[in-house]
C-alpha cells in the first residue's frame, strides 16, 4: 500500500451534547514534520476536537486517519497506541514522585522505555541537567511542562497534541518548549498547537486551521496570515476593544495601602497605595512575586508580614475570611485547583461566594439565585440557558468568565484583586473580560491585577508595578510609559525602586 504523503486527516467529523452541536463535519490535515494551529474562540470546537483525537471522547461522525490508515481510538491508551499523545494545558504529573517515575506512568509495561531511553529523551528536550531520580516538585514550570512532553515521546508519538502549553511559562521556559517543539518536527515528527498567543502560532506554527462555532472556517498558511485576519477568521469580525481614558493621578484617600509586605524567600518589601477607581497592573515574568502580593493581601499567606490598611483599617494577614469582611475580592490564576468546582452547575459556581446572602434561615432562595445567575451571567455573555451544565464541561475561557463572574458586583468600596485574569482566554473573550474590568472601576472598585502579558498590562492600567525576582523594579504612571521600558523592567530587573 502507498505511504500517505499526509500525517492525519480528519474527515467529516461531527460530535453533538445534546441540542449543542460542537463540532459540525471538521475536516483538515497535518503533515509530517509540521506544527499546525487549531485556533479558534472558547468554544467554538477545538477542545472538543483535541480530545476526539486523543480518545477522551468519540466522535458521531466522520473519520480520523493516521498515515493513511483510519482509527477510531476509544480511550486515551488506544490513542496512544496510534501514535497521539496530548500534553494538556493542565500539568498532570505528580510533584512528590521523581521523574523517571512520573514518565512510567500510565506506560505499558511490555513497551515501556528503559531508563537509558528516557534520559536520551530527556537530553533531547533540554533536560540533560535535570536526573531521572529528581522531584518534580523541585522542577521549574518549564521543566515540568517538558517533563510532560518528554512523557508523551517515550510512547512514542509520532503527533504530539500541545494544549496552551505555554499559559503559565516565562519567556524563557516557553524558548525551552519552543526549541523542543522545533527539535522534534525537523526529526519529522508532527505537532498540533493550540494556543490562544497569535505571536507564539505566527512564529512556531506552519499552517493554521481555524474553528468558529463547532465548524472549520478554514486552513491557511501561517506565512499568509496576521493577528488582524486571524482574528477575523476566529470571530467573523474584528472585537471593537472597549476604550477607558488612563486616570491622572487621584488626589482621594487610598482604598487600600501596602507596606513592607514579605513572603520569604519569594516576596520583600512590596508597597502599594491603591485609590477608588484606579487599576494597579503588575507586570512580571512567572516567578517575579506577582502572585504572592495578591495571596497575601487575601490573607492566603499564613507567612506573609507586613501591613494591609483597607478603607482605614489595618488588616491582620494570614485569614481569608478577615479579607474577605474588610472588602477585599480574589480570583486565582488556578481555576480549577482554586477557583472552581467543576463537577458542579455554571450557576452554582457563579454564586458560590454569595451565598450567605442569598439564603433566608440557611435555606437558599431559589428565585434569589436565579435572578443574581441571570444578572451575572449576562455580564459574561454565557448563555443563561446554560446555568445547569457542569461548569467543567465549559471551554477554559468560559470557565475564566464565570470565575470573573463571582466578582463582577463588587461593592465599589471593594479592592478586587485578579491574578492572570484572561489565562486561556480568546481574543474575544479577553477583550470583554477587559470591558467588565473597566466597568467595575468606573464604578469606584479599586483593582489590582498581574499579568506577565505586556499588551494586557499597557492596555488596562492607570499605573504599572514592576517586579523582578521577588522585588519591585518601579511604578509609573500609564502615560509615562513605553513597552520597551516595562520589558526591560520584566526581563532584567533594572534596579529596585526606592520608596519613601
Amino acid at each position: 500500500m502507498k505511504e500517505s504523503p499526509l500525517r492525519l486527516e480528519v474527515r467529516g467529523v461531527s460530535k453533538t451534547y445534546g441540542a449543542m452541536r460542537a463540532l459540525d463535519r471538521v475536516a483538515f490535515d497535518l503533515r509530517p514534520g509540521e506544527v499546525h494551529a487549531l485556533l479558534g474562540h472558547n468554544g467554538a470546537g477545538k477542545s472538543t476536537m483535541v480530545k476526539v483525537l486523543s480518545g477522551v471522547v468519540q466522535a458521531d461522525e466522520g473519520s480520523v486517519l493516521i498515515d493513511g490508515v483510519e482509527v477510531h481510538p476509544r480511550n486515551p491508551r488506544q490513542a496512544q497506541s496510534s501514535g497521539v499523545a496530548l500534553v494538556d494545558q493542565e500539568l498532570s504529573l505528580v510533584g512528590t514522585l521523581t521523574v523517571a517515575e512520573n514518565l512510567a506512568v500510565g506506560a505499558d509495561r511490555a513497551t515501556a522505555p528503559g531508563r537509558t531511553e528516557l534520559r536520551a529523551t530527556l537530553d533531547e528536550l533540554g533536560l540533560a541537567h535535570v536526573p531521572l531520580n529528581e522531584l518534580v516538585s523541585k522542577l521549574s514550570l518549564g521543566e515540568q511542562q517538558l517533563v510532560e512532553i518528554a512523557r508523551a515521546l517515550s510512547r512514542r508519538a509520532q503527533i504530539l497534541i500541545l494544549d496552551e502549553p505555554t499559559a503559565t511559562l516565562s519567556d524563557t521556559e516557553i524558548d525551552m518548549v519552543f526549541t523542543a517543539v522545533r527539535r522534534l518536527v525537523a526529526e519529522g515528527r508532527s505537532v498540533i498547537y493550540v494556543s490562544h498567543r497569535l505571536g507564539e502560532v505566527l512564529s512556531l506554527c506552519q499552517r493554521a486551521t481555524v474553528f468558529r462555532d463547532g465548524r472549520c472556517v478554514g486552513t491557511r498558511d501561517v506565512a499568509d496570515l496576521d493577528r488582524d485576519s486571524i482574528v477575523e477568521m476566529m470571530l467573523g469580525h474584528l472585537p471593537e476593544m472597549a476604550t477607558r481614558e488612563h486616570r491622572a493621578e487621584s488626589t482621594d484617600e487610598p482604598v487600600l495601602t501596602v507596606s513592607g509586605l514579605s513572603v520569604p524567600p519569594r516576596l520583600s518589601d512590596f508597597e502599594l497605595s491603591l485609590r477608588p477607581g484606579e487599576v494597579v497592573g503588575i507586570a512580571g515574568q512567572v516567578g517575579c512575586g506577582a502572585s504572592e502580593v495578591l495571596r497575601a493581601i487575601a490573607g492566603l499567606v499564613p507567612d506573609a508580614t507586613g501591613d494591609v490598611t483597607v478603607q482605614g483599617r489595618k488588616v491582620r494577614l494570614g485569614g481569608p475570611r478577615r479579607s474577605a469582611r474588610a472588602g477585599v475580592l480574589y480570583t486565582p490564576s488556578d481555576r480549577k485547583e482554586e477557583g472552581l468546582f467543576l463537577g458542579h452547575s455554571i450557576a452554582r459556581n457563579v454564586v458560590a461566594t454569595r451565598i450567605p446572602r442569598l439564603a433566608q434561615l440557611g435555606v437558599l432562595r431559589p428565585g434569589a439565585e436565579r435572578t443574581q445567575v441571570s444578572d451575572l451571567l449576562g455580564l459574561t455573555g454565557i448563555p443563561v440557558a446554560r446555568r445547569r451544565l457542569p461548569v467543567g464541561s465549559l471551554s477554559g475561557g468560559n470557565q475564566q468568565k464565570v470565575l470573573m463572574a463571582r466578582s463582577l458586583h463588587a461593592d465599589p468600596s471593594s479592592v478586587l484583586l485578579l491574578d492572570e485574569p484572561t489565562r486561556g482566554v480568546d481574543v474575544g473573550g479577553r477583550a470583554d473580560i477587559h470591558a467588565l474590568i473597566r466597568r467595575a472601576a468606573d464604578q469606584g472598585v479599586a483593582v489590582i491585577f498581574a499579568s506577565t502579558e505586556l499588551d494586557e498590562v499597557l492596555e488596562l492600567s492607570d499605573t504599572v508595578v514592576t517586579m523582578f525576582g521577588g522585588r519591585m523594579v518601579d511604578v509609573h504612571q500609564r502615560a509615562e510609559l513605553t513597552a520597551s521600558r516595562v520589558l526591560a523592567d520584566m526581563t532584567h530587573g533594572r534596579a529596585v525602586v526606592e520608596v519613601a
